[in-house]
């Protein structure tokens, strides 16, 4: 038989009197008003404050106080705590924690499932196991719980599930009794983290066929970056303010070297450009180019039209606005615009070949290199990417001032990195529409390669979308 889970109160629980008898429990996101306790259910509650007890150690306190009729509250009590998310279960074994499971949703209740000793479970292949501080966190996409494991006792046993295990093989973890096996195995069960194996190892998941064309990472963002199966800060928490500076909303000069770029007439371009459906309509990836490549002037339109600076906004913190904002022609989270453009030009009629970065603000390039082998390879990449038959003619890629983001938002930074890409994407492709040039979105990229070539730092600044621009065919030459 397993061995029972001790329950407590999650860290960030606190428990007030706020007058004679009326006590509050309060945690983020929770509040629960508390009238009228009978000591025993009073020492019960204290108890789960100061480090919990099992079930049956709680009911022996209120039945000791309060009788027979306080174990009705009791147990009304401890649903309602797990319905707020408030409770803990923790495996406890010679006085140490093996692992303590926290329910980052509500409806989570332990001891569904029935484990014996021949029962064989294997870990789920979208458990992940991270650090937070000293334990090490043991999550799923495919599940609203999170599992703390305070020493190698629980880490050996975590591992050791990589195969198909009964709680008998895990007896020869150094110091695991059965029931301490077992109780490992129905907690992990309990919490989705790991499923009964068939006799070949594969698991009810492998079987699922929406499950199988998900990967783990993409499953795993997707399920941190949606509120719903996670209880971590969401939105703009501004957790950096008063201890990082925000960066400014337009990065500083690269370079020196600059070329000055021409503004278009955007009074003439609304009167002369064709109606936007028209646009939408023949809007498409066009991976071959006409014989006279991109021109300088057209070059500066295209990046006035799609990314010009138009207005910056100073920090306002009375009306929220804690770091320096702009507008820009296409939307972005937060007005945050953390995207950059650099441009690999290999064909540009007025312009060398190299690297530049564009000055959204002063509108002008910034020449950081002539052409070099990282600027080859990326044209290269580009170019196998696209599937082209022919050498591009401007690379643009896209690169994130990721703390542009993270400095305000917690869960959805990168997430909405990805919806500024394409916004952006759409962006461009319709100016290009517009001004008959040819226009083509990338799928992938190599940022390692781009950091490189830049001489960003990767983690501060790298390409998250490229994108290939070049001059058109005549009509009648497609």
């Amino acid at each position: 038989m397993a061995q029972p889970l001790v329950l407590s109160l999650r860290a960030e629980a606190t428990l007030t009197e706020i007058s004679d008898g009326r006590m509050v429990l309060q945690a983020p996101g929770a509040r629960l008003p508390l009238d009228g306790l009978a000591p025993g259910l009073l020492g019960a509650l204290q108890s789960l404050v100061s480090g919990g007890g099992t079930e049956d150690a709680l009911s022996d306190l209120v039945l000791e106080a309060d009788g027979a009729t306080g174990l009705a509250p009791l147990y009304y009590l401890l649903n309602r705590l797990a319905d707020l998310r408030l409770l803990c279960y923790s495996l406890v074994a010679d006085g140490s924690v093996i692992a303590t499971l926290t329910p980052m949703a509500a409806g989570f209740r332990p001891g569904r499932t029935s484990v014996t000793a021949d029962t064989c479970v294997r870990l789920s292949r979208f458990a992940c196991c991270r650090r937070e501080g000293d334990y090490l966190i043991v999550e799923s996409p495919l599940t609203p719980v999170r599992i703390a494991l305070a020493g190698a006792t629980g880490a050996a046993l975590l591992g050791a599930l990589a195969r198909p295990q009964t709680p008998s093989d895990l007896c020869a973890v150094p110091g695991v009794l059965e029931e301490t096996a077992q109780a490992f195995v129905a907690l992990l069960l309990d919490a989705d983290l790991a499923r009964e194996a068939s006799d070949d190892g594969s698991l009810p998941e492998d079987a699922n066929s929406a499950l199988r064309q998900w990967e783990f990472h993409d499953l795993l963002f997707h399920a941190r970056g949606r509120r719903g199966r996670h209880d971590y800060p969401f939105g703009g928490t501004f957790r950096f303010l008063g201890a990082i500076a925000a960066l400014p909303a337009v990065k500083p000069a690269m370079s020196d070297e600059t070329i000055p770029l021409p503004r278009p007439d955007l009074a003439r371009l609304a009167a002369e450009d064709p109606p936007l459906s028209q646009i939408l309509e023949s809007r498409r990836s066009i991976r071959e180019y006409g014989e006279r490549p991109i021109s300088l002037r057209e070059l500066g339109e295209f990046l006035y039209r799609v990314a010009g600076v138009r207005q910056v906004v100073d920090p306002d913190p009375e009306r929220g606005l804690h770091y320096q904002a702009s507008r820009r022609p296409y939307p972005s989270g937060g007005a945050t615009y953390d995207l950059e453009l650099y441009l690999t030009v290999n064909a540009c009629d007025g312009l060398g070949p190299g690297l530049c970065h564009y000055d959204p603000f002063a509108h002008q390039l910034e020449r950081l290199r002539g052409p070099n082998a990282r600027t080859e390879a990326l044209l290269l990449d580009a170019r196998w990417s696209a599937g082209l038959e022919v050498e591009p003619q401007v690379l643009i890629t896209l690169a994130s001032r990721f703390q542009r983001l993270s400095w305000k938002y917690q869960s959805i930074a990168y997430a909405t990195t990805l919806k500024n890409v394409g916004v952006l994407y759409q962006t461009m492709y319709l100016v290009a529409t517009a001004m008959g040039l040819a226009p083509c979105a990338l799928g992938g990229g190599n940022a390692d390669l781009f950091a490189e070539a830049a001489g960003t730092a990767y983690y501060a600044e790298s390409s998250v979308g490229e994108f290939l621009l070049g001059s058109r065919k005549p009509e009648g030459a497609e």
